[in-house]
């Protein structure tokens, strides 16, 4: 199965990835890697999926998946425990050793985190509107470390190119922070062009958080790679991961 590794400086203690659409077993719109189980699709293609993600990666507990809301409120998955259902949350946080974390996306940003020293992992889950109201520095807080301690790497997403919004959402960044001027690029009467990671890490900079590694991937341009919800409407969605594989003891 394929999947994208982060491309970031992290411990070895940490591996964390996204996958991408093809290699799973849906089919029509959800083609084929769908992780989504609000979307649509077969929940039993959907289960298949989710254990080809975990078989290949020889996890022996299973990931906290989340019912995301475009929200801010982080979860923190009980040691052993399986959640049912999964918590409303856009965020996870955990210490655990070999609990993997995920997110799921299809334009939006999936942004994981740890620290440097490889003891704790987080998982989340923005778009514009979470990103505004603050899921990260929420997410980055329930790490309890301090933030220039902290690694982060965002994942694919939706392009500085790809990406056109209207005044409104404009104006909302602005209101928040006038730097986010820098974010945006005039497309036309009306419309801009939106940098969604480069507005994460802007925020992310302001928090404390300097080391950020963004992915070079876009998911509207690279069609044979990633579902977009902006491209394709109705479609599945891929999995950002993180897990920490063994806790570096002190």
């Amino acid at each position: 199965m394929t999947v994208l590794a982060a491309d970031w400086d992290a411990p070895a203690e940490v591996q964390a990835f996204t996958t991408v659409c093809t290699g799973g077993s849906s089919s029509g719109p959800y083609s084929s890697l769908n992780l989504g189980v609000h979307v649509g699709d077969d929940p039993r293609s959907v289960a298949r999926n989710r254990e080809l993600v975990s078989g290949s990666r020889g996890w022996t507990k299973e990931p906290f998946w989340l019912d995301q809301v475009h929200g801010t409120a982080i979860a923190r998955p009980e040691p052993g425990a399986r959640p049912a259902p999964p918590p409303r949350a856009d965020g996870a946080v955990t210490a655990e050793p070999g609990r993997p974390l995920v997110v799921l996306t299809a334009d939006c940003l999936p942004v994981v985190a740890c620290d440097r020293a490889g003891t704790v992992v987080g998982a989340f889950h923005a778009g514009w509107r979470g990103l505004l109201a603050g899921v990260l520095e929420a997410g980055l807080t329930a790490m309890e470390r301090p933030a220039g301690e902290l690694l982060v790497w965002i994942g694919p997403s939706i392009g500085p190119d790809s990406y056109q919004v209207g005044p409104e959402l404009r104006q909302a960044y602005l209101a928040a922070d006038p730097a986010h001027e820098a974010d945006f690029a005039e497309d036309g009467p009306g419309h801009w062009k939106f940098d969604l990671a480069g507005a994460a890490a802007r925020r992310l900079a302001a928090f404390g958080a300097t080391e950020v590694t963004r992915s070079r991937w876009d998911t509207l341009r690279d069609s044979d790679l990633f579902f977009s919800h902006r491209r394709q409407g109705t479609c599945g969605r891929m999995g950002t991961f993180i897990v920490l594989e063994s806790r570096r003891l002190p």
